[in-house]
């Protein structure tokens, strides 16, 4: 048995979708999930129902996921932070602060989209930081960084509901440290700021967080608490989220690029972050607000 989750900020959609998936599936009971959100359940094939449910809801703002009803709700929560559970991308802000936004960014949207090595890119783009001032950092999280629609809601309830919960991203530890404890994360993991003398001397240390070290995260966080991949939703935006995008049992593309978008399980363009609790049965009546 399948699940179809259709979420949408948008009520007049939701029914246009439901009508539209019903007309291209055999479709049996539905269940109403919250405002904007609602299961429907079928028998079929993942990969097949999904590419019908992709033609179907075309041109309508509703995101979706099809999955096995077996195993819905994860016991293993692993989030990329910049542009996904926060508004930003931290390095891009803080070189804002040096005076080489423009610069950096133009790297960062290529890394992103997988023109670039994770690596060089992020070496090159902390080097145009050196000799900024260490305060620039809290400037930067106090009057730039936000959580996401939807973060602090996603994480706490599935904390509460015993589910491990793992901050994993390609930024700084100064950023995820505070991210975390603000969305309610467990544990963070990230890169650090070399600093000296009050100033960042443009390099981080080694060894660089990446894309192998995200999907080697959510190996050694899955076997610690005996489980297996099929037991985590892993959410990002960018290419080097894409391993452990993959390897989840529940992986989405938020609001990604489009190597990204086009390889996750499931992508959430138009909802908030709360359309991975529905995604996995959770109601809206379930959620730590």
């Amino acid at each position: 048995m399948l699940s179809i989750t259709l979420v949408t900020p948008d009520p007049l959609a939701l029914v246009s979708a439901r009508d539209a998936v019903r007309a291209a599936l055999s479709v049996g009971s539905e269940t109403v999930l919250g405002d904007g959100a609602l299961d429907l359940f079928a028998e079929g094939e993942a990969g097949a129902t999904k590419s019908v449910i992709e033609a179907a809801l075309r041109g309508l703002p509703v995101d979706f996921a099809v999955q096995a009803v077996e195993n819905r709700r994860k016991r293993l929560l692993i989030a990329d932070m910049d542009s996904t559970i926060i508004n930003v991308e931290c390095l891009d802000e803080l070189a804002d602060f040096a005076g080489v936004k423009a610069q950096v960014s133009e790297i960062t949207e290529r890394a992103m989209r997988g023109e670039l090595a994770f690596e060089g890119a992020l070496r090159e783009r902390v080097g145009m930081l050196s000799g900024l001032s260490v305060d620039a950092l809290q400037s930067c999280y106090d009057d730039r960084v936000r959580l996401n629609p939807g973060a602090e809601t996603l994480v706490k309830t599935m904390a509460k509901h015993g589910a491990r919960c793992a901050l994993v991203s390609g930024g700084f530890t100064f950023f995820t440290s505070r991210v975390a404890e603000a969305a309610g994360f467990h544990l963070n993991r990230a890169n650090t700021l070399i600093e000296a003398d009050g100033k960042l001397t443009g390099r981080v240390g080694d060894p660089i967080l990446g894309k192998e070290a995200k999907l080697a995260a959510l190996i050694e966080e899955t076997s610690l608490l005996g489980l297996t991949p099929a037991d985590a939703l892993a959410v990002g935006d960018g290419a080097n989220d894409l391993a452990m995008i993959e390897a989840a049992g529940l992986g989405v593309a938020y609001r990604a690029k489009p190597i990204v978008a086009a390889q996750a399980h499931a992508k959430v363009d138009h909802a908030d972050l709360t359309a991975l609790l529905y995604f996995q049965g959770y109601v809206a009546l379930e959620f730590v607000s």
